[in-house]
């Protein structure tokens, strides 16, 4: 094996290592900070994580889109949403919360998820991935869905009456812009994942499809940590607050993944074309 090859795997092994300690260590500490000194519900810091998660998606799919590789995009999407709801259900086993499924909340959320990895299936199958339609129709949907799920919640779960407590406006900033460096570090480490990943693929004459599965792969790592510790925090409860963080961050992910990160590289790659 050459040199140059070998470097590229080292650097693809040390840049996922980062990923993981950064989604570990400091994107869900931060997440949980805020969610004690702001008293939020389990279902809005999932809905948080979900968002800041999906941040290494957003790189690969605009870098993806901006090269003109459409197809590997809505791969990765695919590829991310049912890696999500893979790891989302290993989660659940290793915590044994499976009992809490049985919540038509939860249940709701559920389809929901299943939905968001039968959409892109369509997608692919019809090849109208590039179609500028899908943007303003992703968007209804992105509401939709979201509605759903927050009626759901509102109807079959009960919240739990929590003390109220005046949020510190200095601890607040502080965890604000730990979220955003975060989400940054993500941001461009992701941003150097997909550049190794990609010189690998060229060099072994990778798939562009079997390359989009791949990025979903990686940028998946953050999800299945952040699944892991919100049930592990609530482990002591019996109640079903850490399984709806994990089921609210899978849903908002794939939310994210599908409906807005999936727009923006159909954006991108209109741009690029024209």
């Amino acid at each position: 094996m050459e040199l140059n090859m070998i470097m590229e795997l080292v650097k693809f092994l040390i840049y996922s290592l980062l990923i993981v300690l950064i989604a570990k260590y400091l994107l869900v500490r931060i997440l949980r900070n805020l969610a004690q000194i702001l008293n939020l519900k389990p279902k809005v810091v999932g809905n948080i994580a979900g968002v800041a998660t999906s941040i290494p998606e957003l790189l690969t799919v605009s870098f993806s889109a901006l090269t003109g590789l459409i197809d590997a995009s809505i791969f990765n999407v695919l590829s991310s949403n049912i890696i999500n709801f893979g790891q989302y259900l290993l989660s659940i086993f290793i915590n044994r919360n499976q009992t809490r499924l049985k919540n038509n909340a939860i249940k709701t959320d559920l389809i929901l998820v299943f939905l968001t990895i039968l959409i892109p299936i369509f997608i692919i199958g019809f090849k109208i991935e590039s179609n500028t339609i899908l943007v303003p129709v992703f968007i209804i949907f992105f509401y939709l869905f979201h509605k759903i799920s927050h009626n759901a919640h509102k109807v079959y779960l009960k919240p739990n009456k929590k003390e109220e407590e005046a949020p510190q406006k200095k601890s607040v900033l502080v965890n604000i812009v730990g979220l955003i460096i975060a989400s940054v570090l993500l941001y461009f480490i992701g941003n150097m994942l997909g550049q190794t990943l990609e010189v690998l693929c060229e060099k072994l004459n990778v798939p562009e499809f079997l390359m989009g599965v791949l990025l979903g792969v990686i940028t998946s790592i953050p999800e299945f940590i952040t699944f892991i510790e919100s049930q592990r925090h609530y482990k002591e409860k019996e109640n079903h607050e850490g399984v709806v963080e994990a089921t609210s961050n899978l849903l908002f992910s794939n939310l994210m993944n599908l409906f807005i990160i999936q727009s923006i590289g159909i954006l991108i790659y209109m741009f690029v074309s024209a």
